[in-house]
Formats: C-alpha cells, sequence, structure tokens
C-alpha cells in the first residue's frame, strides 16, 4: 500500500521538462510578422497599381475591347487554360510515376521495408497512384495560387497535403513538389530565354533595353536553378532538413498519444531528402524528361491564349508577337511572386510589352483582364474540390 506513491514519484522524476523555445529577438519577429502579411501587403500593393491603370487610362476603351472578345472567345481560352493545367498534372504525376505512394526504403534486394507501425494504407503490393489524382490536385494548386491571398506557393503546400489522402507518403510528397516546380522553374527560365533572344531581332531601343534587362535576368534565373538543383540533390539539404525534423519530433511528442512510439514511427519514414534522391535517381531520367517535355509544352501553349484573344479583338499579331508577349508577361508576374495572382503586375507588364508591337494599354488590359477569367472559371471549382477533399478525408482511400 505504501509502494504506489513512491512509484508514482518515480514515474514523474523521469519525465523530461518541457523544451522551453528560444526567445526571439526584435529584429527576428519583425522579419516573422513581415513574412506573416507578405501575400496581404502584396494583394494590396497589386490591386493599387490594378486600379491605377484602369483609372489612367480610357475606361471605355478598356470595356470595348474586352466587349469584342465575346463569349466564344472567352470559352476557348478557358479550354486552352484547362488544357495547359492538365499538361501540368501529368508532368507532376511523371516525377513519382514508379516510385512506393508510402516511401517505405527498400532492402539491397529491392524489397520493401514495412513500417514499424501498422497503417491501413501499407500493402505487401503497393498500387501506383493514379494519374488523375496530381490532375486534380493541380487544378486545385493553381485555384488556390490566382484566388486566394497567398504568395505563389501557396498552392503547392496545399496540393502536398491533399496527396498525402491517396496514400503518399508526405516526404515524397514534398520531394514531388519540390522536384516538380524545379522543373516548372527551369523550362520557364528556358521559355522566357526564347522571348528574350526573338525580342532581340526587333528594331528600336525600348525593344533592346527590354531585351537585354530580360537576357540579365534570364541569367540569373540560371544560377538560381542550378542551385536549387544542387540543394535537391547534392545533399546541401541535410542541415535544414535536420532541424525541421527536430522540430517534427517535438510536434510528434505533444501531439501523439503514443509519444515515443509515435516518434519511433516517424524515424522508420523515409526523409525528405531521401525521397528526393528516388526522385532523381539515374534509372528515372526518362521519366523526369517527360516531365520537362510536359511543362515546357504548357508554357508553350500559354501563347494560344494571347493569339485567341487578340484575334477576337481584330488585332492581327505573329507567332514571333505573342510569344514574346507571353513569355515576358510570365516572366514579369513571376518575379513578382509575393503578389498573389500578380493582381496589377500582370496588367502593367502587358502594357509595357505590348507597346512594342503597337498595342495600345486598352487592349493590352483587356487581353490580361480576358487571360484572368480561366483564374475564375476554373480556380472557384477548384476550390469546391479542395473544401470537399478535405470534409471527406476519411473517405479518400489510395488507387487499388
Amino acid at each position: 500500500m505504501a509502494e504506489a506513491p513512491i512509484a508514482r514519484r518515480s514515474d514523474r522524476c523521469d519525465e523530461r521538462p518541457a523544451e522551453q523555445p528560444l526567445p526571439q529577438s526584435l529584429s527576428q519577429r519583425l522579419l516573422r510578422g513581415l513574412l506573416r502579411r507578405l501575400p496581404l501587403i502584396g494583394t494590396v500593393a497589386g490591386l493599387g497599381l490594378g486600379g491605377w491603370l484602369v483609372a489612367t487610362n480610357d475606361l471605355a476603351a478598356i470595356g470595348a475591347a474586352f466587349g469584342r472578345i465575346g463569349a466564344g472567345g472567352l470559352a476557348a481560352i478557358v479550354g486552352v487554360r484547362a488544357v495547359i493545367v492538365l499538361l501540368c498534372g501529368l508532368a507532376w504525376a511523371r516525377v513519382l510515376a514508379g516510385l512506393p505512394p508510402s516511401g517505405r526504403p527498400r532492402t539491397a534486394s529491392g524489397a520493401p521495408v514495412e513500417p514499424p507501425i501498422e497503417s491501413p494504407l501499407a500493402s505487401s503490393a503497393e498500387p501506383s497512384i493514379e494519374t488523375g489524382a496530381f490532375v486534380i490536385l493541380r487544378f486545385v494548386r493553381e485555384g488556390v495560387n490566382v484566388l486566394l491571398p497567398v504568395a505563389s506557393v501557396g498552392g503547392e503546400v496545399v496540393g502536398g497535403r491533399l496527396l498525402t489522402f491517396w496514400g503518399v507518403a508526405g516526404s515524397l510528397a514534398a520531394a514531388s513538389l519540390l522536384a516538380d516546380m524545379l522543373i516548372q522553374v527551369a523550362t520557364q527560365v528556358a521559355f522566357t530565354g526564347l522571348g528574350a533572344g526573338l525580342l532581340w531581332r526587333l528594331p528600336g531601343e525600348a525593344a533592346a533595353s527590354l531585351a537585354r534587362w530580360t537576357t540579365e535576368a534570364a541569367a540569373v534565373s540560371v544560377v538560381a536553378v542550378a542551385a536549387f538543383f544542387a540543394l535537391q540533390t547534392l545533399g546541401a539539404a541535410r542541415g535544414l532538413e535536420r532541424r525541421l525534423a527536430g522540430l517534427g519530433r517535438r510536434f510528434l511528442r505533444s501531439a501523439a498519444p503514443g509519444g515515443t512510439d509515435a516518434e519511433a514511427g516517424a524515424a522508420g519514414l523515409l526523409s525528405v531528402h531521401e525521397a528526393l534522391d528516388m526522385v532523381w535517381a539515374r534509372g528515372r531520367r526518362g521519366r523526369i524528361a517527360q516531365s520537362v517535355a510536359l511543362h515546357a509544352l504548357a508554357w508553350g501553349l500559354g501563347a494560344a491564349e494571347i493569339w485567341i484573344v487578340l484575334a477576337c479583338i481584330g488585332v492581327e499579331v505573329s507567332l514571333t508577337e505573342v510569344l514574346v508577349l507571353e513569355s515576358l508577361s510570365q516572366a514579369i508576374k513571376s518575379a513578382a511572386f509575393a503578389v498573389p495572382s500578380g493582381l496589377g503586375v500582370q496588367e502593367g507588364g502587358f502594357v509595357v510589352v505590348g507597346a512594342l508591337f503597337g498595342l495600345d494599354a486598352g487592349t493590352a488590359i483587356a487581353l490580361s483582364l480576358a487571360k484572368r477569367v480561366p483564374d475564375v472559371a476554373l480556380g472557384l471549382p477548384s476550390l469546391i474540390v479542395w473544401q470537399t477533399l478535405e470534409a471527406k478525408r476519411a473517405q479518400v482511400l489510395p488507387p487499388r
């Protein structure tokens, strides 16, 4: 009878004190607050720029140009955008094609290592992920990025979370997004380089100045893409990953009922860098090349939207002109990634670049507004799909 309290005291002595967070300096708190509010600041700035562009130009001319596009023209560019997002979804699917969705490491003989914790998603014969899941989630990624006040990577965070609903390990989902974003940015840099090369052929000091700026920006982007690739493939991210893993273990200790058991289970899973090694393995170069080709095709197909809109308005343009307009406008929009959906920035980009080909500001702004119609037409249903998946998470099963 007297020994029970002693045992309880002993158990309490074995308990580890809770880890206290390190105090943050004033500059760190200010930086975190600024980063947290950056999308909101970008939204306000973008709306202000867009409003200024509309207010300082002929609103009647903008409306007249937009009205000439018609319902048929708008429906056509929505269809083109749907094909573009479809191609991007297929490109994402190729990144994980042939890999085990659970992210379980494999032995030297190639057999999967069974996870230490029983999971309803684990199976001896692991089915591959349905390509349709990547296509659906790519639409969700686009919808979040263009319609919500988040930076241009907010949709990737949502897409990675939703991908785990199909039985994909979190580390593998994160690795697929990192690789897909790298391929997407790399192909955009190449597309921008194509636009800069075509721009050099145009006469005039304004075209030469813009071509020079675009070439310099593309050169910097090449260095950034190379660094991002090295970060993913050469092990430079292991230190950062260890810190993130430490935060994850702390979260598991506090949130999981099993405490140390949950931490041990997490330790047996594939790390993000190991998942990246699987994605970029030498034997998968063919699948990665397919992803690159699909992303490149998607970038080029975006020029069809511009051709359709300008043809409906009654402006004759050449293939060179639409490629320059699309590549440079996308580059300007991507450079302002902190501004959600490039509000105002996209409109300003079309005004600047369009002036090189004789497009008046009203037509350029109408072109930009027309390219936003697919954002709404495809983005709103995508947000509904996102919320439906969140609400029915328990019913979303891995493909069989």
